[in-house]
C-alpha cells in the first residue's frame, strides 16, 4: 500500500531516501510559519489594544523593522553564497539564529515595565528594537534555509514534493502556535478577547512557550539535514561593486523578473488583507466573538486546497494550480465589499455571519494556489541564474523571496495603519473605555468602515488580479528546466556544450537574453560537440551521473 501511494503521488525511492530528508528539512518551516502567523494575526492589534500605542505609532514600529530587513536580507544572501565549509554553505547559520530567534520573540510580547502611557517614545523604540531583532533572526535562519533547497532537491518534481511537505509543516507550526495562544488567553481570564487589562501576561507566557518550540524545530533541521562540502567551490573577489552587481545580475533573468513581480503583488494582496483582517472581523463584520472559529476555518480550508494544488502541479506543471484556484481568492475578497455591522441573533446578523464564513472558505483556498506557485518556482530560478552566470547563487536568489515576504508584509502594516487612521478608525483604550462604560460594542464611523473595506477588499483584489495575470505569462516548463540543468551540468563537466536550435530558442525565452551572451553560450568548442544525450528511459544521461555524484558526496559528508 505504501509503494502504491508513493507511486500515485510521484515519489521515488525508499521512505528513508525520499520522505525522511523532506521531513528533516521542513522542521524549520514549522518555526518560521508559526512565528510569522502569530505576528501577522496579533502583533498590530497587540500594539494598539494591549500596549495601547496609536495606529501611527504601531505602524512606525513595523516600518523601522522593515527598513532594517531590507538591509539585512541581501547581506545574508551574499554571506551564504560565499561560505566555504566542509558541512556546506547554509546549516551553520540555522544554529546561529536559534538564540536570537528565541530572545527576540519573547521581547516582542512584553515590554518589561516600559509603559506607552508614561513614556510612549521609549515604548515605541523598545518594540521597534525587539521587532528588528526578530527580523534579524528570521533572516539568519530563513535565507540559508530557502537557499539550500535547490541543492537538496535538484529535480523539478522533487522540489514540488519538498514544497508540499513544507506546507504540511507550516500547518504543524501555525496550529499549535494558535492553540497555545488561545489556551493562554483563556487561562488568564480574557476568554480569547484581546484587552489591555487581561492580555499582557498571556502574550508574555505565549512568547516564552513558542520561542522554545521554534528553537527546537530549527535545531532539528540543523542536526538532521546534510549538505555537500563547499570547500572546493570558487569564491569571487569581493568589493562593493561586486555586491551591487550580484543583485543587478538577478534582474537580467526574465524568469526571475516574472516571478518577482508576480510574488510582489501576491504579497501585496495578502499583506493588506492579513494586517486589516482583525479590524475587518471586529468592526466591519461585528464577529469578533467568533474570531477563533473564523481563523480555525481559514486554516482548514487553506489546508484542504493543498491536495488539489499538488495534483494539478504534478500533472500540468507548477503554474496551473495558481491559474485555476486564484479566482476563488478574488471572490472571497470581494465579499468584504458587502459586509455590514449588525447585531448577532438578527436576520441581518445571521446573513452577515454566513457571508463571513463563505469569505473565509474561499479566500484561503484560492490564496493557497498563488502561494504554492511562488514557493515552488523559486528553487528553479537558481538553475536559470546559473545558466546566465555560471555560478550557484541560491543565497542571492532566496534573498528576494524572504525580502518580498517580510518587507512587503511590513510595508503593508505601515500603509494599513496610516489608511485606517486617516479614515478615522478608533482603537485601543478609547474603545475599551467606551465598551466598559456602556456594555455595548463600539460603533465606528462610516468613514472608518470605508477605510477597512479599502484595506481588506479593494486593494487586495486589484493586487491579486495583477498577480494572476503575471502568473499566466510565466514561461518556464518542466521540460525547459530539465534541459537547462542538463546543459549546465554538461558545460561544468566538459567546459563546452552544444545545443540544438530548438534548445537555444527555449533558453532565450526563459532567460530573456541572447544565448551567446550567457555563460552557457560563451566559449564553446564547436569542433568537439557535447550534445545533451538521453538514456533508454528518456532521462538526460548527464543528470543521472550528477545525481550519483551528489549522493556519494552527501554520504561522505555524513561519514
Amino acid at each position: 500500500m505504501g509503494e502504491k501511494l508513493k507511486k500515485m503521488i510521484g515519489i521515488k525511492g525508499s521512505f528513508k531516501e525520499s520522505i525522511v530528508p523532506m521531513i528533516n528539512y521542513c522542521y524549520t518551516n514549522s518555526a518560521l510559519s508559526g512565528a510569522g502567523y502569530i505576528i501577522s494575526m496579533y502583533f498590530t492589534i497587540f500594539l494598539t489594544e494591549v500596549v495601547n500605542l496609536s495606529l501611527p505609532q504601531a505602524s512606525f514600529v513595523v516600518m523601522l523593522a522593515t527598513v532594517w530587513d531590507a538591509v539585512s536580507d541581501p547581506v545574508m544572501g551574499i554571506i551564504t553564497d560565499r561560505t566555504r565549509s566542509r558541512t556546506g554553505r547554509h546549516r551553520r547559520y540555522l544554529l546561529l539564529g536559534i538564540p536570537v530567534l528565541m530572545i527576540s520573540y519573547i521581547m516582542m510580547w512584553n515590554s518589561f515595565g516600559i509603559s506607552a502611557e508614561e513614556n510612549p517614545s521609549l515604548c515605541v523604540a523598545y518594540y521597534a528594537a525587539a521587532y528588528m531583532l526578530y527580523k534579524t533572526a528570521y533572516t539568519i535562519i530563513d535565507v540559508p534555509h530557502v537557499a539550500m533547497l535547490p541543492e537538496l532537491a535538484p529535480e523539478y518534481d522533487q522540489r514540488t514534493q519538498y514544497v508540499s511537505m513544507s506546507y504540511i509543516f507550516n500547518s504543524l507550526g501555525m496550529i499549535p502556535s494558535y492553540i497555545i495562544l488561545l489556551i493562554m488567553l483563556r487561562a488568564f481570564g480574557s476568554a480569547g478577547q484581546i484587552s489591555a487589562e487581561k492580555s499582557r501576561e498571556p502574550f508574555f507566557f505565549t512568547g516564552i512557550a513558542l520561542s522554545v518550540f521554534y528553537g527546537v524545530c530549527v535545531f532539528l533541521t540543523y542536526r538532521l539535514v546534510k549538505e555537500r562540502s563547499s570547500l572546493e567551490d570558487k569564491r569571487e573577489p569581493f568589493d562593493l561593486k561586486f555586491f551591487i552587481n550580484e543583485y543587478v545580475l538577478v534582474f537580467k533573468n526574465r524568469s526571475f523578473r516574472q516571478y518577482f513581480f508576480m510574488s510582489l503583488f501576491w504579497q501585496f494582496s495578502t499583506g493588506f488583507y492579513n494586517t486589516s483582517k482583525v479590524y475587518y472581523i471586529k468592526y466591519l463584520a461585528n464577529q469578533y466573538s467568533k474570531y477563533a472559529i473564523i481563523n480555525t476555518l481559514a486554516g482548514v480550508f487553506e489546508s484542504l486546497a493543498f491536495p488539489l494544488n499538488y495534483a494539478l502541479t504534478m500533472k500540468y506543471g507548477k503554474q496551473k494550480c495558481g491559474t485555476i484556484v486564484t479566482p476563488l481568492m478574488i471572490v472571497g475578497l470581494a465579499i468584504g465589499l458587502f459586509m455590514q455591522p449588525s447585531q448577532s441573533g438578527t436576520t441581518m446578523g445571521t446573513m452577515m455571519f454566513l457571508l463571513m464564513i463563505l469569505s473565509i472558505m474561499l479566500y484561503p483556498f484560492g490564496m493557497s494556489g498563488l502561494g504554492f506557485v511562488a514557493n515552488n518556482v523559486l528553487p528553479d530560478l537558481s538553475d536559470v541564474d546559473e545558466l546566465i552566470t555560471g555560478r550557484r547563487r541560491e543565497g542571492v536568489i532566496s534573498t528576494f523571496n524572504t525580502l518580498i515576504k517580510k518587507s512587503v508584509s511590513g510595508a503593508m502594516a505601515m500603509m494599513v495603519g496610516l489608511i485606517l487612521n486617516g479614515f478615522g478608525l478608533v482603537t485601543g483604550k478609547t474603545v475599551a473605555d467606551f465598551e466598559a462604560a456602556n456594555g455595548i460594542n463600539y460603533q465606528q464611523t462610516s468613514s472608518a468602515l470605508l477605510g477597512i473595506r479599502i484595506c481588506v477588499a479593494v486593494i487586495p483584489i486589484i493586487a491579486a488580479c495583477i498577480s494572476w495575470y503575471l502568473l499566466k505569462k510565466f514561461h518556464m516548463t518542466k521540460d525547459d528546466h530539465t534541459m537547462i540543468r542538463a546543459a549546465v551540468a554538461t558545460k561544468h563537466k566538459y567546459g563546452s556544450v552544444t545545443l540544438s536550435p530548438e534548445e537555444i530558442e527555449r533558453v532565450e525565452i526563459v532567460t530573456g537574453q541572447k544565448y551567446a551572451d550567457t555563460w552557457l553560450g560563451r566559449d564553446n568548442d564547436e569542433s568537439q560537440p557535447h550534445t545533451l544525450d538521453k538514456n533508454s528511459e528518456g532521462e538526460y544521461s548527464i543528470l543521472v551521473e550528477k545525481a550519483a555524484e551528489m549522493k556519494a558526496s552527501l554520504s561522505a559528508n555524513e561519514t
